[in-house]
């Protein structure tokens, strides 16, 4: 009975992987009942490595190349099953390969924005977005600190403890670099040079090397950027004093030209900048000249014909530039014209 038990076991000759989804970074061979025959061929292809766990504990593993299976090349194996160098028998244990390759374009971001001390801004929460790319450096540690035993590990099982780990990191060189925000957006290249370097020891200890990491942007929450794009505009205006004095000049002919004239545009060009305090102002500086002259002919005999002409004229220029209105001009033209009578 035990004789045609061992007939109808099956047993397996060569192991192998083949890399049909490349998602995949840990794959374990299917084994079932089966049992491997001593002898039995290992291929390992490039970008690939193997290893052999015994009873939940991690073996003998297994770098790109082809290897027949003994007590010579499973030394570690060989060690926790007591065998001797002479034992030949078929043997149990789990086979894990390893996608070695590069995985590149992967995406990082901030789910959350992290929240730093800016001394530009004071209290400010960044945002930021990239790429990187890593790859298994150490099987056997990758194995015991990440994938364990599970029969497929993928690399988006992977991504929510990496950009834990990444969102840590930049967290700790945010509080410790006092680079201010608008530096750091202007040299993405260094900002991302130095978060690597802070994040490969993290990525070691999980059997990683981190081969690249790319920062495509650094940005305030809307509601900050609103905030820096007024001061932004702030800047680039300069003197507000100069250029409220600047817009107030260019307003004053347009608003002369709509109907009730600067008192009538006054409401809509105010707005934003305070441009209509300044109009004012200036209406009341111009009025301010003109009421001696306008108090002087009050005041004065009567006048000739020529000179009542000359000032209604003076006054028509004043109203056409908008500091008197066409209400104000007819009541002084009525007020002349009657001192001729």
């Amino acid at each position: 009975m035990a004789l045609m038990d061992f007939i109808k076991k099956q047993f397996i000759d060569v192991i192998h992987w083949t890399e049909d989804d490349d998602s995949v970074l840990v794959s374990r061979y299917p084994m079932q009942d089966m049992e491997i025959q001593y002898g039995a061929q290992l291929t390992v292809r490039e970008s690939q490595a193997a290893l052999f766990v015994n009873e939940g504990r991690a073996a003998d593993a297994f770098t790109p190349g082809l290897y027949t299976l003994k007590t010579q090349t499973l030394p570690i194996l060989t060690n926790l099953q007591n065998w001797d160098k002479l034992f030949q028998s078929p043997f149990k244990s789990d086979v894990y390969f390893f996608s070695t390759r590069l995985k590149l374009n992967r995406k990082w971001g901030t789910p959350q924005p992290v929240t730093i001390r800016d001394k530009d801004f004071g209290i400010v929460r960044l945002r930021a977005f990239g790429l990187y790319g890593y790859r298994i450096a150490d099987p056997k540690l990758f194995h015991t600190e990440v994938s364990g035993t599970r029969e497929h590990y993928t690399v988006d099982d992977l991504d929510g403890q990496l950009r834990g780990t990444m969102v840590s990191c930049m967290s700790e060189l945010f509080g410790e670099s006092g680079v201010a925000f608008l530096d750091m957006a202007a040299n993405l290249s260094e900002f991302g040079a130095q978060l690597k370097a802070r994040m490969e020891p993290a990525f070691a200890k999980l059997g990683l090397a981190l081969d690249n990491f790319v920062v495509e942007s650094v940005s305030l929450p809307e509601e900050l950027q609103k905030v820096l794009d007024q001061r932004i505009g702030m800047n680039m205006v300069g003197d507000l004093n100069k250029f409220t004095q600047y817009q107030t000049a260019n307003a004053i002919p347009i608003a002369a030209g709509n109907e009730g004239g600067i008192a009538g545009a006054g409401v809509g060009l105010g707005a934003g900048l305070g441009i209509g305090q300044a109009m004012a102002g200036a209406f009341a500086q111009a009025t301010q000249a003109a009421a001696p002259a306008a108090a002087a002919a009050a005041a004065a005999p009567a006048q000739s014909a020529e000179d009542v002409v000359a000032l209604l004229e003076k006054l028509h220029g004043l109203m056409e530039k908008g500091i008197l209105t066409a209400e104000e001009f007819a009541a002084k033209k009525a007020e002349l014209l009657g001192k001729l009578s």
